[in-house]
């Protein structure tokens, strides 16, 4: 028997302040996480492979996975589409797999709108401070300066939306910061509704009872 349904784990933030390197780290502490590869219209940078980071689609094969319901949440940022193809993930989630969404509010907001709302878990990542937040986008050297400008102008629209997340953790320290998401975790694995094994388990005690009173 299935023991419980999966997760769909959301980790959001403004970009910088860290959640895909908590991501990324989440995963090496459990190799049974599973991550959502996005789909995605924008360029591929150096280092990324086609599968692994993202799906690198055109407008057209973006927009039509779209129209045909493919999709469990997209949402246009900084010129670009980003998207969740819905099929691993509502495959993973009903056979017990935790799934980790690395993704902006808008497609968090989705994920909370959508068939799986009840399997998902939110947490927004907050920076410690703006000047801490342009440092490190900096500081990562992946950027030009008006790349690093347009995030830092739209970054306290996407902070203003900290309030509609399950959790939110201030990442002043890395490896404190992961700690706190790993108790998350944990703790959400051992809710009452997601372990499915329960029912059957104590309508057993009622008939085991049956044979020794």
């Amino acid at each position: 028997m299935q023991n419980r349904r999966g997760i769909l784990f959301i980790l959001s933030s403004p970009s910088g302040a860290g959640k895909s390197t908590l991501a990324r780290s989440l995963m090496e502490w459990d190799n049974t996480l599973s991550f959502s590869v996005s789909a995605t219209t924008r360029s591929a940078r150096s280092g990324e492979i086609e599968g692994r980071e993202y799906f690198f689609k055109t407008n057209k094969e973006f927009l039509m996975m779209v129209d045909k319901n493919e999709m469990l949440e997209h949402a246009r940022v900084f010129g670009n589409y980003y998207g969740s193809p819905r099929e691993p993930v509502e495959t993973a989630i009903e056979s017990g797999k935790d799934v980790i969404f690395d993704i902006d509010w808008q497609g968090g907001q989705q994920l909370k709108n959508s068939t799986l709302a009840d399997d998902s878990v939110s947490i927004f990542i907050l920076p410690p401070s703006l000047h801490e937040l342009r440092q490190r986008l900096f500081s990562r050297g992946q950027d030009s300066l008006q790349v690093i400008n347009d995030r830092m102008k739209k970054c306290y629209s996407e902070i203003s939306h900290w309030a509609e997340y399950d959790y939110c953790l201030v990442n002043r320290d890395l490896e404190t910061s992961l700690e706190e998401i790993k108790s998350i975790l944990r703790a959400e694995r051992l809710k009452r509704h997601r372990q499915l094994f329960l029912v059957d388990m104590v309508r057993d005690f009622d008939n085991e009872r049956e044979t020794i009173l």
